[in-house]
């Protein structure tokens, strides 16, 4: 069993909306702290979908997304390496549960999660102003 760290937070969101989110290349610089710019031949990532990532130091990454469960769940591999899970978890109509999960070896990553995880519950909340 593969040990894993969780970093939740529960929005005020629609579960698919959070999904859309996360799952959106172009979205991802607005509350990714480790991504700057995002190259990919897709906007909405799919299981096997490829791209690069750009870091915060200027360096280019390429990923590719592993597994993905739609609405629920993907993880990918970042340079070669295993990087973060995504899950959303339904908790009603417009309420949901948005977890980052990382390997208990990158503990200090959590600190990046929780920056993110405020930053989805921004974003959302902007977005939810508007409408």
């Amino acid at each position: 069993m593969r040990h894993v760290l969780h970093f939740s937070k529960t929005l005020d969101a629609p579960g698919a909306a959070v999904w859309r989110l996360i799952t959106d290349t172009h979205a991802w610089p607005r509350w990714g702290p480790t991504v700057t710019a995002v190259d990919s031949p897709e906007r909405y990532i799919r299981a096997g979908a490829t791209g690069r990532v750009r870091t915060p130091v200027g360096i280019w990454l390429p990923f590719v997304v592993e597994r993905f469960d739609p609405e629920h769940y993907w993880d990918w591999r970042v340079g070669g390496v295993a990087a973060t899970g995504h899950r959303v978890d339904a908790l009603g109509p417009h309420r949901c549960e948005l977890s980052f999960i990382v390997p208990i070896w990158a503990i200090g990553y959590g600190l990046v999660c929780r920056l993110a995880l405020a930053r989805i519950e921004r974003l959302l909340s902007h977005a939810n102003q508007v409408v």
